[in-house]
């Protein structure tokens, strides 16, 4: 599925690398929380920081690890419905779009990863790849009908369909009732910094995943496993893994691969909340590695 043309792109995700016209809204809003994030340095204390650990890890590492990637783009695992929309609305709560805009975006990267159609390849340069592709034209800022040509299984419910159109709505919502909770320190802490740490963390995966690290597998792409990157954002940096078995719900494959999102979903099958995990055969992985 190529949404890009080589001559200039699809408009129904964005333009291609070579289009380029500033996002001026995106791009406002983005400043707009960097700066925020700025002025929580000068307003720390040890409760604000503690809720925007937790908050990183209830929105990045449940919202986006285990919910708009695992789950709902790859389908890696099943948990009730509930769960699953409960996931969508903590994805929300990092600025990334809403579930059906990310999954289209992230499915296209995997069809096209580091070739003509990729919506975000270090090949278009680093900076593109890291936000460039948010600030500049359209990617991933499409109207919701236009995109679920690319996730009709999140298409047909109305819950995700209103999710995506009102992606902020969460946020805001979350913002209001940390200041009422704590005034401004919780407000840039919980909302501003903790935003601007997930977003460079989850764009690393997209650039810096591509460009440092080892390659376990001769993939068609240039992904690589990097152990940094899979700390802080909890184990999505086994990008290599990833893009070999794209659908296994593990992507630390080795033991000394730390993944805290497989950790938790461990968990959750032993309780009988997950089913329908998978997971790639990992001695058969491993022993047929194409590259060290």
């Amino acid at each position: 599925m190529n949404i890009f043309s080589e001559s200039g792109g699809d408009p129904i995700i964005g333009p291609a690398r070579t289009s380029q016209r500033i996002n001026w809204p995106v791009s406002i809003v983005m400043a707009l929380v960097h700066l925020g994030a700025i002025a929580a340095l000068f307003a720390f204390n040890w409760h604000v920081f503690i809720a925007a650990v937790v908050l990183y890890w209830l929105a990045t590492g449940l919202g986006i690890s285990m919910g708009y990637h695992r789950l709902l783009t790859h389908r890696s695992y099943r948990v009730p419905l509930f769960l699953e929309y409960f996931f969508a609305v903590l994805g929300t709560l990092t600025l990334e779009g809403g579930p059906i805009s990310w999954v289209a975006t992230h499915r296209i990267h995997h069809q096209k990863p580091d070739r003509p159609g990729d919506p975000h390849s270090p090949r278009d340069g680093r900076f593109w790849a890291h936000a460039g592709w948010i600030l500049l034209g359209e990617a991933n800022h499409s109207s919701t009908r236009k995109v679920s040509k690319y996730a009709p299984d999140l298409a047909k419910h109305r819950f995700y369909v209103w999710l995506n159109n009102y992606h902020w709505v969460p946020l805001v919502v979350l913002a209001l009732l940390l200041y009422a909770a704590g005034g401004f320190p919780l407000f840039l802490w919980g909302i501003c910094l903790r935003v601007v740490f997930g977003l460079h963390t989850t764009w690393l995966v997209n650039s810096a995943t591509h460009m440092w690290g080892s390659r376990r597998f001769l993939t068609r792409d240039d992904s690589r496993n990097n152990w940094w990157v899979a700390l802080l954002t909890f184990g999505e940096g086994w990008h290599n893994n990833h893009h070999a078995y794209p659908t296994s719900a593990r992507h630390g494959l080795a033991w000394y691969e730390f993944d805290p999102s497989w950790i938790l979903l461990k968990a959750l099958r032993r309780l009988g909340i997950a089913k329908s995990v998978q997971i790639v055969n990992i001695e058969s992985a491993l022993a047929e590695r194409t590259s060290a």
